[in-house]
């Protein structure tokens, strides 16, 4: 089977193998790294996750994006030390349940996508030895994700970019207490400033020459990839009565629904999407 492609949405550079785009985060066009073509899972597939863990579901559903570029046991070992908290889906009434994705270690949804996107680095990075820097702007639970999820992770170095004043103490802690690998740099400016420094420091090919430098946020599928998941658990976990499921999606920038979109183009039955702002 040939490897997945990456496509950038700019459509201005050439396309690449998941290695390059995860490690790049921002393609050379300024675009997002999306796949040329989605896996789909037919309805036997789907019926089979009904009656698996959640890390084994979610190994069958990212394999067809790694193939082999990631070992099927290093994936295995990656989706288990990463995702190793529940994931309950909870009846608040008759046909209306709520997925608790707050069970991580820093109680946000990002924890899924920040903690698997760490050790798919790690294991990208493979016999090249030099040190990968992970940029993350953050206005609150991105960082304190992003560095849980890369402290300690051998061969990475994050640094979390936050609005002075504009981070909640409790989640400045997060990330600005740890240490080792994680640096965080407060700015004099708002969220969109630490965006753009980022952006612009992935942007600069002379930086890029002497850093192997990427992206945390979400503008990396690495973190996409994984916030798909729960969206398959939701839909394994619902009565199979043939009721249309919608999913109601707390929104900011777009990124959780995002996956859920791809989810769908995968093959998740939804009827629909709601994009909660």
């Amino acid at each position: 089977m040939p490897a997945l492609k990456f496509r950038s949405t700019a459509r201005r550079s050439p396309d690449v193998t998941l290695r390059e785009a995860v490690l790049r985060g921002l393609a050379p066009d300024g675009g997002l790294y999306l796949p040329v073509e989605l896996p789909r899972l037919s309805p036997q597939d789907l019926l089979a996750l009904r009656s698996l863990p959640f890390t084994e579901m979610s190994f069958r559903v990212l394999k067809p994006f790694v193939q082999e570029e990631v070992p099927d046991a290093a994936l295995r070992e990656a989706l288990r030390d990463a995702l190793d908290f529940p994931v309950p889906v909870a009846e608040l009434a008759p046909e209306f349940s709520v997925v608790e994705l707050f069970h991580g270690p820093t109680l946000a949804f990002k924890d899924f996508g920040a903690r698997f996107m760490a050790r798919l680095m790690f294991h990208l990075l493979g016999e090249d030895r030099r040190t990968l820097t992970v940029l993350a702007a953050t206005s609150g639970d991105t960082g304190g994700a992003v560095a849980h999820g890369f402290f300690g992770v051998p061969r990475t170095r994050v640094v979390v970019l936050y609005p002075a004043g504009r981070v909640a103490a409790a989640q400045e802690r997060q990330f600005a207490t740890l240490g080792g690998n994680v640096t965080a740099l407060e700015v004099a400016g708002t969220f969109d400033d630490c965006q753009r420094l980022a952006k612009q420091a992935l942007a600069d090919s002379e930086l890029r020459q002497s850093l192997l430098l990427s992206s945390a946020n979400s503008i990396n599928i690495a973190r996409l990839l994984p916030q798909m998941l729960y969206y398959f658990w939701a839909g394994a976990q619902s009565p199979d009565d043939g009721l249309p499921v919608v999913f109601s999606v707390p929104s900011g920038n777009f990124g959780n629904l995002t996956a859920g979109i791809l989810a769908w183009r995968m093959g998740l039955p939804a009827e629909g999407f709601i994009a909660a702002t």
